[in-house]
């Protein structure tokens, strides 16, 4: 799997606005049942409460290059644009480390 971890930070509550409106247009909707999606949610980060945090998930490569080629990511540039927001992103790869069960206590979603 893949996971991206987009920071979206703007001023005066954009980035909130901007996860606002993309729910209300139902494009994050769409993302979810893109094929490969495994999770698209946002969270905000305690000490940035005006950053908002997106944990993108995709099953491989191939389904993030689906989805970054897919028609809704059109309107989500013009939206970052409209609510003027800077970003970073992290990517991260998945790899079976073992068995990590001393270390983590596992809730229902495993």
């Amino acid at each position: 799997m893949i996971t991206m971890l987009i920071y979206y930070r703007g001023t005066q509550g954009a980035a909130g606005s901007f996860v606002t409106q993309m729910e209300a247009e139902g494009i994050a909707g769409d993302i979810r049942r893109e094929p490969g999606c495994v999770r698209y949610e946002y969270f905000q980060p305690l000490n940035e409460p005006g950053t908002i945090l997106l944990l993108d998930t995709w099953k491989d490569q191939a389904a993030l290059d689906a989805h970054h080629a897919s028609p809704m990511m059109k309107r989500l540039a013009e939206l970052r644009e409209i609510f003027d927001l800077k970003m970073t992103a992290e990517k991260y790869v998945s790899v079976d480390i073992g068995d990590d069960s001393k270390f983590i206590r596992w809730g229902d979603k495993r």
